[in-house]
């Protein structure tokens, strides 16, 4: 196959890295050149525009630049029925999108959101669970991810990055969406929400650090999701009651650990050699999957733009200190 990746920051040289450990090497490059990251050591042919490197007729586009500009990419990928492998999330709003559904009826391209934490080893295992009932019916949840911001990517300065900038889709909301993406991959889709949302870190900043939903699933599932900048050390933690019992996961070790209501406990540990670069390494074997296979995404468009609803009804409930209800 042959990669087209669009943007070369972190990320997406994670991805241009682990398409040549899957043994990929038909790769070119789009870069703009405002990467804080150094020059790569490679011999790719780079293209600092989008028009010229998609007349190289790439079969997949990795499209990893900044979240604002993800979906002008992504049309012009879709125009040329080229597989799109998009970060997430989809975008910063959602007034581009209708632009890109009208593309996609058009074309054959396949669409592949990445929340690569449908491919955590812990996360799968507690999906199992719920889809098998060990448990019974889940009842209500607690999920905490807090980042201190600077210490994020330590190469650059944090003010400086796509995270920090609302220009360009940054904010903890949207940036820190992976929960908002398993919650609803665990629970279904959301009810309705109240947030608060604001800023409550002296990090210099232009969006929101600071974000705390309450959420109640169509599923009947009630719990809190809380988001920040400014946590040190960082944490991400996911906690589920059950009818029968507790499910707890943590990211920095993966271990799902079960507690039953019987009193049983028991721990689920994830392979000795796993890393955090598997979840990436899964999820990028799973697009080449897609793109050469006749197979359903683990992520969707669907599913990305479903996340991307709730991220902007979070804002929006945390800007008007109201409730925000969804369509069913």
């Amino acid at each position: 196959m042959k990669f087209l990746i669009a943007g070369l920051g972190s990320i997406g040289r994670r991805h241009l890295q682990n398409l040549e450990a899957l043994g990929e090497r038909d790769i070119t490059l789009y870069r703009t050149g405002k990467s804080t990251l150094r020059d790569l050591d490679n011999d790719y042919p780079v293209y600092d525009d989008i028009h010229t490197a998609i007349k190289e007729q790439p079969d997949a586009i990795v499209i990893s630049n900044p979240t604002a500009l993800h979906i002008p990419v992504a049309i012009i990928a879709a125009r040329s029925d080229i597989d799109i492998f998009i970060e997430k999330p989809l975008s910063h709003a959602f007034d581009n999108l209708q632009a890109f559904e009208v593309t996609l009826q058009n074309s054959a391209s396949k669409v592949f959101v990445a929340y690569q934490f449908r491919f955590n080893a812990g996360l799968k295992k507690i999906k199992l669970i719920l889809d098998q009932k060990e448990l019974g019916n889940p009842v209500s949840f607690q999920s905490i991810w807090g980042e201190y911001l600077p210490d994020w990517h330590p190469w650059e300065d944090y003010r400086n990055s796509y995270a920090a900038r609302k220009d360009m889709g940054g904010g903890v909301v949207l940036t820190l969406s992976h929960p908002i993406d398993y919650l609803r991959w665990f629970f279904g889709d959301v009810a309705e929400l109240k947030a608060e949302v604001g800023k409550r870190s002296d990090l210099d900043l232009d969006c929101e650090d600071y974000a705390e939903a309450d959420m109640t699933f169509q599923s009947g599932v009630k719990g809190k999701l809380h988001l920040d900048y400014g946590s040190k050390p960082k944490v991400h933690h996911l906690s589920i009651q059950c009818e029968q019992g507790k499910i707890e996961w943590d990211y920095s070790t993966s271990i799902v650990e079960i507690n039953s209501l019987d009193g049983a406990v028991r721990s689920i540990h994830p392979p000795a050699d796993y890393a955090r670069n598997q979840m990436y390494i899964d999820e990028m074997a799973h697009f080449i999957t897609l793109c050469q296979d006749d197979i359903e995404p683990i992520c969707s468009y669907q599913d990305g733009k479903k996340a991307l609803d709730i991220g902007l009804g979070i804002l929006q409930s945390g800007r008007y200190q109201d409730r925000v209800i969804f369509e069913e």
